[in-house]
């Protein structure tokens, strides 16, 4: 699919609506009180520092005129109490919300992964890890301080507005006119620049995202990149990238810069066009005092400064507006493999299973099985044989229940002989009756006898010990430096690919289930390693009902009967020797590796 490049844009998929933000809001609202408490702090802190330009008029209009030192005295010290006010609550204030900040962040980032972590198979399929990883991360950084701190500041800034507005029309109406006459041009500039900014840091966030996908693709393929000598390519392609990331960041950076650019020109205009103002009514007799025109010349920065503030503001809203979307898409993808609304819990299984006129197909009209039937009986070895991408290991993945069928059904009998479908039961209670080792034996960071345990958390060392031992693993662990308490690297980067399967097979066996499932479960073990993990799965095959995906056809020729997948469903079946006597498609296949191996 097309989306599932590093080099290629995503398209998004649910465009920004008003509604988004009202959604975000969930995540202030648990934190409203240290907000509030926040903006009264902050509020209190600047209207009282609005009244330094009022101490300012005081002293020239009156203290200095009247050579009044006790009036200068007494405004001095308002004047450090005003400052020393505002570090204070500016201080408190500053802490309260980098904790709301932290806090939006964890809430955020874990219902994200809360959701990641029931997406189908599918969805992943379909999408780089870095394009995944770089929301959860990047984007929820970006957007939870414009979540906090931004909508704080708004409507501090909205506030401030309000009393300097108030403060500058009780010290000169004329002159506050003048001051405020500029503000109609600039928000006309605003609306004219919105949707360039808003495409713009879409472009940008794109860009990004593909850079994140390529190196996080790029790290894990770092091995087979320098065994073919790949790394001048490689350095060319993040080049390309990375020159892409630049240019679409500094677009939307000149962009939003106007927005700044903007508010600042106007500043100055309108401080110039006061000057000469006062300047001029002064002159012509006009009641208008040296203080008055030094008072609201300072009060044109505050005016204008929670203009410029909240001109920044809408700049990072906007910015951010791009990672919001992309995070709540993120969210709002279906789940489309759940508990059904009427899902009841599984009974312990005998391992007998039916598949009835199962049809499926991993994109529209290109359908692996179609129609396909099959009934396994309890404690039968089933083995599942064919070419490439005949649907083998999609058979598997459909009785886990990792994709939905399109159609028929799979069903699973209990103790008491009830025939239950798999769409509507549990998937817990359906997934943990079953052991499953699919071809990518993934090793967790942390000690091997905690990736053993990882599928069964209650279970004790002795039982973790038994399984490793079961499947001959124990003798390999007790060699390692601190036996089962060898801490293992990412992706168990300290161990062999025959040491990582035998330590997921482990973990399989651990889980005792009723139905076992090795998908390719010793393609990438050594011979002398695979006879003793033979005898492991011979044992723990005796009772149970065992699925088995294998290319060596050396290992499956004891299963009770071999399934022979091919174009679109089962071309044969029967056991070893049967399929042999009929000369057909297993015959081929098995005497073509024999011959292979023989080579």
């Amino acid at each position: 699919m097309a989306r599932n490049k590093f080099d290629v844009d995503e398209r998004l998929e649910s465009p920004f609506r008003w509604k988004h933000l009202k959604r975000a809001g969930k995540y202030i609202v648990r934190h409203k009180y240290k907000m509030l408490a926040a903006l009264l702090m902050s509020a209190l802190a600047s209207i009282a520092s609005l009244f330094i330009p009022k101490i300012t008029q005081w002293v020239l209009d009156e203290a200095v005129p009247n050579q009044d030192t006790a009036m200068i005295g007494r405004m001095a010290l308002m004047f450090v109490g005003i400052i020393a006010l505002s570090i204070v609550f500016t201080t408190i204030r500053s802490r309260m919300m980098a904790h709301v900040s932290q806090r939006i962040i964890y809430d955020i980032r874990s219902d994200l992964f809360a959701h990641l972590q029931k997406l189908p198979f599918s969805y992943y399929d379909s999408r780089p890890a870095g394009k995944i990883l770089v929301r959860v991360i990047n984007y929820v950084n970006s957007v939870s301080d414009i979540l906090s701190n931004g909508i704080i500041n708004m409507i501090l800034e909205i506030i401030n507005l309000i009393f300097i507005v108030v403060f500058m029309f009780s010290t000169d109406a004329t002159l506050a006119t003048v001051i405020i006459a500029g503000l109609p041009v600039f928000i006309g500039i605003i609306i004219l620049i919105k949707p360039r900014q808003r495409r713009a840091w879409q472009n940008q966030s794109n860009k990004n995202s593909n850079y994140n996908a390529y190196l996080a693709e790029s790290i894990d393929g770092v091995r087979v990149s320098q065994l073919f000598d790949r790394q001048e390519v490689n350095i060319s392609i993040m080049e390309r990238l990375a020159t892409a990331c630049r240019q679409a960041w500094l677009r939307a950076i000149k962009i939003s810069n106007c927005v700044w650019l903007s508010s600042e020109t106007m500043t100055q205009l309108v401080l110039t066009f006061l000057y000469i103002a006062g300047v001029y009514w002064m002159g012509g007799g006009k009641m208008v005092s040296f203080g008055v025109i030094l008072a609201m010349g300072q009060y044109v920065s505050r005016f204008w400064q929670p203009i410029t503030n909240l001109a920044n503001i809408y700049n990072s809203f906007v910015n951010n507006i791009a990672y919001l979307e992309r995070i709540f898409e993120t969210m709002d993808e279906p789940v489309v493999v759940d508990d059904a609304p009427d899902a009841e819990t599984l009974p312990p299984i005998t391992g007998e299973v039916d598949f009835e006129d199962v049809t499926f197909a991993y994109e529209e009209d290109l359908n692996v099985l179609e129609h396909m039937n099959l009934h396994v009986n309890a404690g039968e070895s089933i083995a599942l044989v064919g070419p490439t991408g005949a649907g083998k290991s999609t058979v598997i993945n459909l009785l886990c229940r990792f994709y939905n069928l399109n159609g028929g059904r799979i069903i699973l009998h209990d103790e008491s002989g009830e025939a239950h479908d798999i769409s509507r039961v549990t998937l817990h209670s359906l997934r943990s009756q079953l052991g499953i080792m699919l071809q990518d034996s993934f090793i967790f960071s942390g000690t091997l006898m905690d990736n053993i345990r990882y599928g069964r958390l209650d279970a004790t060392d002795a039982e973790v010990i038994e399984a490793a031992r079961r499947v001959r693993a124990d003798e390999l662990i007790r060699k390692m430096p601190q036996g089962y308490q060898t801490e293992i690297r990412e992706r168990g980067g300290n161990l062999s690919q025959g040491e990582k399967q035998l330590v997921a097979f482990a973990r399989t066996l651990l889980s005792d289930p009723a139905i076992l499932i090795l998908d390719e479960a010793t393609s990438s073990i050594d011979t002398q390693t695979e006879k003793l993990l033979q005898e492991g799965i011979q044992e723990m095959l005796k009772g149970r009902t065992s699925i088995i995906v294998a290319h060596r056809l050396s290992t499956i020729k004891n299963c009770d009967r071999i399934l022979y997948i091919s174009n679109k469903g089962i071309a044969e079946m029967g056991s070893h020797e049967e399929l042999m006597a009929k000369k057909g498609l297993y015959y081929q296949l098995y005497t073509a590796q024999v011959r292979d191996d023989a080579a």
